[in-house]
């Protein structure tokens, strides 16, 4: 595994600690971005946790909102003050990135006054969501999780107005100091699709949340959950919102494939435990398979008739359980207990989902796009997306036989092994703030 590209090799890491300005709006409104709010929520998070000697952070948070960096300096972090700025307002559109960029060159002004006194070596502007200010005097590091809008131009660049805003925003990522992405795969679309170049990208993969491990899926958990949720006792599971990002409708038109075979019947051996100790039961394997939503529909279930409209259309309306968005703990849980992850994508960023599927053990049936090939490896199947049959296939394997308990049996040794922690993805960020500074 190549070492972070653009910071210093990982045996000559120093601590270096700086002033970071930091645009932390995306956490009061993470219903309109979970993904950039979940990686800042957890990174800080870990920040608070080690904290480092003369390190501090000035939040830029959006007036007339909870501010979430109470809880966090209760948790130890560093915070040296705080500047508040206006919502841009949604109707603006394109327009909101030139607004917001005024906004923030204001709000910066100032913030990295005093850094000295508390021992840091220089300041820097980090960014997740990909606002910054305008002529920023600060180096900027900006974190990118979605490639999608450079990815899908015929869907997320539709019109004038979209195209303008995506300009503008690679114009912003191409000027950065440093960016940080997630994977190779993401080094490798920002190179192409964006012209950085590879000197100012770093690599600093994700981890999966505490509550993804391998004993998550205890039986006893697993039970309660089926039944609080009204889960069949197998299934596939997949976790994500509806959105172009994913490719349900290809698992749909998959499912409707696999309805129509008359597969051989299958047993599968299970653990039981009585009175006289330990033995093994056979039991029949249900067909078709059927597949748990965990979030698809959104924190508010808009998206439920959506997504219901479009199991109907492909006639599987009764193999798609459509669950709740769940808390880390219940996710993990649900996840352990299924018979894999299910990850159909058109285009993907940081692979987190897969990362937490892998921690509890289990295997996982994904698109071959972004991360997703390097993360799920001896773990899983990988199909070329908007392909029904293969993924058709791949589903077929996942559910049953001497395929499906090789692949839990890798996904199992993958948990058991070491793993990645936030903590090391703070490490590594801290490196990029260190590099982006420049040398002393």
């Amino acid at each position: 595994m190549r070492e972070l590209v653009g910071v210093p090799p990982r045996s000559e890491l120093a601590p270096a600690p700086a002033r970071i300005v930091i645009d932390l709006r995306p956490l009061q409104e993470p219903e309109r971005t979970p993904i950039t709010a979940g990686y800042l929520r957890r990174l800080l998070a870990a920040f608070a946790a080690d904290p480092l000697a003369g390190e501090s952070f000035v939040p830029i948070l959006r007036l007339l909102r909870p501010d979430p960096t109470r809880e966090l300096e209760a948790q130890g972090l560093a915070v040296a003050g705080r500047r508040r700025v206006l919502p841009t307002a949604r109707f603006l559109r394109s327009a909101g990135l030139t607004v917001d960029a005024f906004q923030l060159r204001g709000a910066e002004i100032g913030a990295a006054r005093g850094f000295e006194a508390y021992g840091a070596r220089g300041a820097v502007y980090h960014t997740a969501g990909g606002a910054v200010p305008l002529g920023s005097a600060l180096p900027v590091v900006a974190t990118v999780l979605d490639l999608a809008p450079w990815e899908l131009p015929a869907i997320y660049a539709a019109s004038p107005a979209a195209r303008f805003g995506h300009r503008l925003r690679a114009r912003i990522l191409r000027d950065a100091t440093r960016l940080i992405v997630c994977s190779e795969a993401s080094a490798d679309a920002a190179r192409r699709l964006l012209h950085v170049r590879p000197e100012r990208i770093a690599v600093v993969r994700l981890a999966a949340d505490e509550a993804f491990v391998p004993d998550a899926g205890r039986p006893e958990r697993v039970a309660a959950l089926r039944a609080r949720l009204g889960l069949p006792q197998r299934y596939f599971a997949f976790s994500g919102r509806y959105d172009a990002r994913k490719d349900l409708g290809t698992l749909f038109h998959a499912l409707a494939a696999l309805r129509q075979e008359q597969p051989a019947p299958s047993t599968r051996h299970r653990r039981t435990t009585g009175s006289a100790g330990s033995d093994t039961a056979a039991e029949a394997v249900p067909w078709p398979p059927v597949v748990v939503l965990a979030g698809a529909q959104g924190a508010d279930e808009s998206d439920a008739p959506a997504l219901g409209r479009a199991a109907s259309r492909h006639g599987v309306q009764d193999l798609v359980v459509l669950a709740p968005q769940l808390d880390a703990l219940d996710l993990a849980t649900l996840e352990a207990g299924a018979a894999a992850v299910v990850f159909p994508a058109i285009s993907e960023g940081t692979g987190l989902a897969v990362l937490e599927a892998l921690a509890v053990g289990v295997p996982v049936v994904a698109s071959r796009v972004g991360p997703l090939p390097e993360l799920v490896g001896a773990a899983g199947i990988i199909v070329e997306p908007r392909d029904p049959a293969r993924l058709a296939a791949a589903l077929r394997a996942g559910w049953s036989g001497h395929i499906h308990d090789q692949l839990r049996r890798a996904a199992r040794q993958r948990a058991l092994a070491g793993r990645r922690t936030w903590a090391d993805v703070a490490r590594e960020t801290r490196a990029v703030y260190a590099a982006a500074l420049g040398p002393e």
